[in-house]
């Protein structure tokens, strides 16, 4: 397991390598004084936050609009320097991780929570003040209340390091994911080959291939589409620009190629996508 597992010695409950005395029923309960709890945690899938528990190298938290932790399970709290969720729960990032990096998960937290768009595919460096840094994969999420409005967000952070992946992949895919969304903000419509994604990512093909699957568990091609897919998708939300032009925005080569590929990919077609999302807010 790639988090930090300085604390191995468990008690009836934890998970294996738990914090010591921290039983796994502990959940949003240790924050229930915590203001915003309940619109948070009622928008929220009880086993699935259960669940979350039985991961052995994926961080999860919740965190309601003013970026306070209402619920975390163990592997998050290995990274952090406290013992158990309950010194966690209802703490900010700046309570417990360094500075930089604290500053760095806020503005994500404060733009996820601003546009209401997901943010995937993130590369960062994780660690507690004197732990081991380790390189996570972290996809945020918002989190509506029943009423539409955005009460908080989830994040999953997977560990990358039981892939093997080095410094160097981390580093070119990195700079691969800035450069094909500074691509579609420049010129969306012209495509991107194998080749312009290698030198993007300053590597060969053959190994932008591999690294690329190693990370992502895709192809790079897989790659590019689902950042225009989501792309496109975040456009259907939160603004009302028509479909043809949301099909240009993303790189798609015209409006009826974007509808099929945006059905297949995730199961309904933009419009719907899109009055579905409007009904929801």
């Amino acid at each position: 397991m790639g988090a930090d597992s300085d604390n191995t010695t468990g008690t009836a409950g934890d998970a294996p390598g738990g914090p010591v005395g921290d039983p796994a029923p502990v959940r949003a309960e240790a924050a229930a004084d915590v203001p915003g709890t309940a619109a948070l945690m009622a928008a929220l899938s009880p086993v699935m936050v259960d669940l979350m528990d039985e991961l052995s190298d994926v961080m999860f938290c919740a965190k309601d609009a003013d970026g306070r932790y209402l619920a975390v399970n163990q592997v998050f709290v290995r990274r952090t320097n406290e013992r158990s969720r309950r010194q966690v729960l209802g703490r900010r990032a700046v309570d417990l991780f360094v500075p930089e990096l604290a500053e760095r998960y806020e503005a994500q937290d404060a733009e996820v929570l601003r546009t209401g768009r997901p943010l995937r595919n993130e590369l960062e460096l994780i660690r507690r003040v004197g732990g081991t840094p380790g390189w996570f994969l972290t996809a945020k999420l918002p989190v509506r209340d029943a009423a539409g409005r955005v009460v908080g967000l989830v994040s999953v952070s997977q560990d990358l390091r039981s892939g093997d992946a080095d410094d160097a992949t981390m580093d070119a895919m990195a700079r691969l994911v800035a450069a094909v969304e500074r691509h579609l903000d420049a010129s969306p419509g012209d495509p991107l080959s194998v080749a312009d994604l290698a030198r993007l990512s300053g590597s060969t093909p053959a190994v932008l291939d591999r690294r690329v699957r190693k990370v992502f568990g895709l192809s790079p091609r897989q790659l590019v589409l689902r950042t225009r897919v989501d792309r496109a998708a975040h456009l259907l939300t939160s603004t009302t620009t028509p479909l043809a032009e949301v099909a240009a925005a993303a790189g798609f080569y015209d409006q009826p190629s974007f509808t099929r590929t945006f059905a297949r990919l995730t199961g309904e077609t933009p419009s719907s996508f899109r009055r579905r999302a409007r009904a929801a807010g």
